[in-house]
């Protein structure tokens, strides 16, 4: 039988026409697993792994076994169970020829390659033909119907294999002259994937030479801005290629012959000599190197000899050497060059230590060394040099007004008239001046011109925001072309042979110039070393710092010159700061770490700011670069006692505790008695006075909550208690099972029974809300045994409830009955009324599915009596919702809309996610139901979207359900 097992789309099982038992969908997740690794025997650990990631179910052993059974009883309809085998070391499937897409898939991208290189008159031809047949092996998503733990990292993996596919198609494709034929296919895949460079370099190339320079220019003009705006960067050279080529407005290739237009041809001077435009001629020229030779003067310009001396004074040119592996910072270079102008003009470039200020400015002043003929001076001010102190003013004008050549007799010995000399000698010269490595603007001040066509590049590890008059750039580190091709030039062969650990060396360099250069340095002098075993060194965070360093050059090195220079207040918080297990920090916790005032902390945190050992994402926020957090932590570790330290983080997660439960009860006052008792000495120190307020912290400190979690274990239980329905009702499904497992361990360590329950009921519902019915019900009912071990009626009560809930959504509606009338004695018997009402609410639910409209109605108005009654919103909406679905199917549609409008309204005023898909699918049938599929459509389609997003299986498939039944209805009135 034609057996046929696919994963480029949905994870099927097909035998020609013949139907097979379908898997359900954890099955075909293992399914789906197995098959992206053909031919590998997978041990039990390791599907496990792929499945659940770090926390799997106690009955994961026993899933394995079951999907396995499962799989096989779908093979063997097909007569194709051998494909599946045991071994000692786990299990291995083994497709046939022709019978996996993702091995025909590759075969065919192998088989243009081949017909390629062939050089056959008919090579582009079959190569094309092949590629279009591999493409139209996918049917959507690779995994589309696939939840697991691995098929998200597999389905972007895939899905990159199938762009460079399309991207070598259309590369064939442009090259016969098809550029029309590409425009909608390239337009629709560069919308799904804005940031894939190659896509809008293509697009742009189709769009030109279809007559459309204006909307090829557009396309590259987004994703600049997009690639800026969401990863800082800049675009790599083969795209500024692309950028160039659209600016020259270059004819199709079907028609090379065409003029080019008198305004292209002027604007750009693709003529111009190399000495002018100061781009290499082994080079090609990118849109910033043409915006740069816009900027600068030709090489044959004349300038105004009548302003000139008579007798011409000997040129000073003093500049050191213009490193020839410079690479990237073409937009700062546009930005020093273009500002030059016929006043004095100052630049101050400022940055962290090692971000290549000084190579840049060098660098921008070797390219207008032309434009200043009289001289090109430098002077290494050692603001931060091993071993030396400061130049200061006066030393350093004796020194550049030599370089001047004015005679040692003639220099003054107050600094005074040093500088009024100096001023003298530059006026009407057209100089170039690099004070590189400045302290301060004390230190800058006296040695600037006066009445003076000059340019001053200045370069400093602080920021000079009181330095008059001049244009201030920070640099920031580099993008990860630019990273790539330093890290290459100075490595060579072996970085082009190891793209994807080149890229995990630049991200463990912290994408730092220093530190891209002497790992690279390193690697070129160790030949039998690997970029992949340069990887594996740096990922040792005990080791980073070390392993960049080299002689008496290193970035440790480098740091501990800008530290050295902090007050002994600033040294002591950028040491605390390194123990703060977060992302990034703000002044409030800040000052709990160094128990410190808030407004002092702040002042300190800024000083740290303008001297570049903080970086500042987001405003009132700040962060370290990745080596520089290392620096910190690892100087806490060396001057900090242990007992201090441990201080300093006990304050800091108290800090986070305290605000946390504070701006839960500003959202959630119904359930505050659910909630841990935190004590407060005193208000918490985020002024927290409304729900918006409260919402803003929590989602800016989710990230660092989560991974401060687990610092200490009675900490890890409190937090995730208190911000359960937080998670919940936002639908931070990761961050919830992140927390929740983390609870779990440490009440297990504990031996803490109560809040093993609670953590086992907590992971539950997230699990539920998934659509992972199985795991969640084995989570509560490991809850529900761990709480009457303990005798925690509320525990018990929520476990039966979730119990309760799986029932119903499996369609065990009597058992879901019981547990959840048990769960409401339970509630009713120790007060719970939040509880109450909520059990009330899916008691009504499981009626509904029972076809007893009218008794599921009642107790939906119950429970949003009682939800109003105790303020709760999120309880209300939920009611209200349930309640209008009672309604449609008691015929009381205008009812039943009105209540849907009420919950969808709640739930978005509130921020409560969770529900927001279910209203929109219940708004959706009302308007199916009282015929209007069109507003039915667009609701099931707003459902369908949210759904998506937030991984709500349940809602997902029942949008997509009711669309399947709507749109061919719907689609005459479409075009009406």
């Amino acid at each position: 039988m034609d057996v046929r097992l696919t994963i480029l789309g949905p994870v099927e099982v097909s035998a020609g026409d013949r139907s097979l038992p379908a898997l359900a969908p954890r099955h075909r997740a293992f399914l789906g697993y197995l098959l992206l690794h053909a031919g590998v025997v997978l041990s039990v650990e390791r599907l496990i792994d792929a499945m659940w990631g770090p926390t799997p179910p106690d009955t994961a052993r026993a899933q394995v076994h079951a999907a396995l059974t499962a799989i096989r009883r779908t093979l063997r309809a097909a007569d194709a169970v051998h494909l599946v085998q045991t071994r000692p070391a786990g299990y291995v499937i083994t497709p046939g020829p022709g019978q996996l897409d993702l091995r025909e898939f590759a075969r065919l991208v192998a088989k243009a390659d081949a017909e390629l290189a062939a050089e056959t008159a008919a090579g582009p031809g079959a190569a094309v033909r092949t590629l279009r047949e591999a493409l139209a092996l996918w049917r959507g998503p690779a995994f589309a119907d696939v939840q697991a733990h691995f098929a998200e990292g597999a389905r972007a993996r895939l899905e990159d294999q199938r762009l460079a596919a399309i991207e070598r198609l259309v590369e064939l494709e442009l090259a016969a002259g098809r550029h029309a034929e590409l425009i909608d296919l390239l337009a629709t895949e560069l919308a799904a994937h804005p940031l894939r460079e190659r896509l809008a370099g293509q697009l742009m190339l189709a769009l030109c030479r279809a007559g459309r320079q204006a909307d090829a220019l557009a396309v590259g003009r987004d994703y600049r801005r997009r690639l800026a705006e969401e990863q800082g960067l800049d675009p790599g050279r083969a795209f500024l290629a692309v950028e160039e080529t659209v600016l020259r407005g270059d004819p199709p290739a079907s028609a090379v012959t065409r003029p080019a237009t008198p305004a292209t041809a002027t604007a750009i001077r693709p003529a111009e000599p190399a000495a002018a435009t100061g781009i290499r001629p082994t080079e090609p020229a990118t849109s910033a190197d043409v915006r740069l030779a816009q900027a600068e003067p030709s090489a044959t310009a004349t300038r105004p000899v009548a302003a000139r001396p008579v007798m011409p004074r000997p040129v000073a040119a003093f500049l050191p050497y213009d490193i020839a592996d410079f690479a990237g910072r073409s937009v700062q270079l546009v930005e020093l060059c273009e500002g030059a102008s016929q006043a004095v003009t100052i630049a101050a470039i400022d940055g962290m230590a090692g971000i290549g200020k000084t190579a840049l400015a060098v660098h921008a002043a070797h390219r207008l060394a032309d434009r200043y003929p009289d001289g090109q001076l430098f002077i290494d001010l050692h603001a931060h040099t091993a071993g030396q102190r400061p130049l200061g003013p006066a030393e350093a004008l004796e020194a550049l007004l030599r370089q001047l050549g004015v005679a040692t007799e003639r220099i003054p010995a107050s600094m005074t008239e040093r500088a009024a000399l100096w001023r003298a000698e530059l006026a009407g010269r057209h100089v170039l001046l690099v004070l590189d490595n400045a302290a301060d603007t004390a230190q800058i001040r006296p040695l600037l011109p006066g009445a003076s066509n000059s340019l001053v590049l200045i370069t400093s590890r602080q920021r000079l925001t009181d330095l008059d008059g001049a244009r201030t750039l920070s640099m920031d580190v580099l993008p990860l072309p630019d990273s790539v091709a330093l890290f290459t030039g100075i490595a060579g062969e072996r970085a082009a042979a190891e793209p994807e650990a080149v890229a995990e060396v630049l991200l463990l360099c912290g994408f730092l110039p220093l530190a891209v250069r002497i790992a690279a340095t390193r690697l070129r002098h160790r030949p039998r070393w690997s970029v992949a075993h340069l990887a594996e060194r740096l990922r040792d965070e005990r080791r980073r710092l070390t392993e960049l360093a080299r002689s008496e050059r290193g970035v440790a090195a480098a740091f501990t010159l800008s530290y050295r220079q902090l007050t002994a207040d600033q040294q002591r918080l950028f040491r605390l700061l390194g123990l703060h297990p977060g992302r990034d920090i703000e002044p409030h916790a800040a000052a709990a770490l160094a128990d410190l005032p808030v407004e002092r902390t702040e002042d300190l945190l800024e000083d740290l700011l303008d001297a570049h050992m903080l970086q500042q994402r987001a405003f009132g926020r700040y962060t370290f670069h990745d080596l520089l957090r290392h620096y910190a932590a690892q100087l806490a570790a060396e001057q900090e006692p242990p007992h201090v330290g441990q201080a300093a983080l006990t304050r800091l997660l108290g800090h986070q505790l305290s605000t946390a439960s504070a701006a839960m009860d500003v959202l959630y006052p119904d359930s505050a008695h659910r909630r841990p008792r935190i004590e407060r000495t005193a208000p918490p120190p985020v002024p927290l006075q409304d729900a918006p307020q409260a919402l803003a912290w929590l989602d800016a400190e989710r990230a660092n909550l989560v991974l401060a979690a687990d610092r200490d274990l009675t900490h890890t239980g409190l937090l995730a208690t208190t911000l359960y329905r937080y998670l919940y009702d936002h639908a931070h499904h990761g961050d919830a099972l992140a927390l929740y497992g983390k609870a779990l361990q440490a009440a297990r360590r504990r031996e803490d029974p109560t809040g093993e329950g609670r953590a086992l009921t907590d992971l539950g519902w997230v699990h539920q809300v998934q659509g992972s019915h199985d795991v969640a019900r084995d989570h509560f009912q490991r809850a529900l045994a761990a709480c009457r071990t303990s005798e925690d009626l509320r525990g018990q009560a929520r476990a039966l409830v979730g119990i309760g809930q799986v029932s119903t959504d499996e369609g065990e509606h009597e058992r879901a009955r019981e547990a959840n009338l048990r769960a409401l004695e339970l509630f009713r018997e120790i007060g719970d009324r939040f509880g109450e009402a909520v059990t009330l609410d899916y008691l009504g639910i499981v009626h509904e599915r029972l076809g007893q409209y009218a008794r599921a109605a009642d107790l939906h108005r119950q429970a949003l009596a009682l939800s109003r009654e105790i303020d709760s919103r999120g309880g209300e909406a939920d009611a209200l919702d349930n309640l209008g679905v009672a309604c449609t199917r008691l015929g009381r549609h205008a009812e039943a809309r009105d209540h849907h409008e009420q919950a969808l309204e709640l739930y978005r005023r509130f921020g409560y996610r969770r529900g927001e898909a279910k209203a929109l699918n219940n708004l959706a049938e009302v308007a199916a139901t009282t015929g209007d599929p069109g507003q039915a459509v667009r609701l099931h389609t707003a459902a369908l979207d949210l759904a998506v997003e937030l991984n709500n299986p349940g809602e997902e498939k029942r949008a997509r359900q009711a669309l399947a039944r709507l749109l061919p209805v719907s689609e005459p009135s479409d075009h009406r």
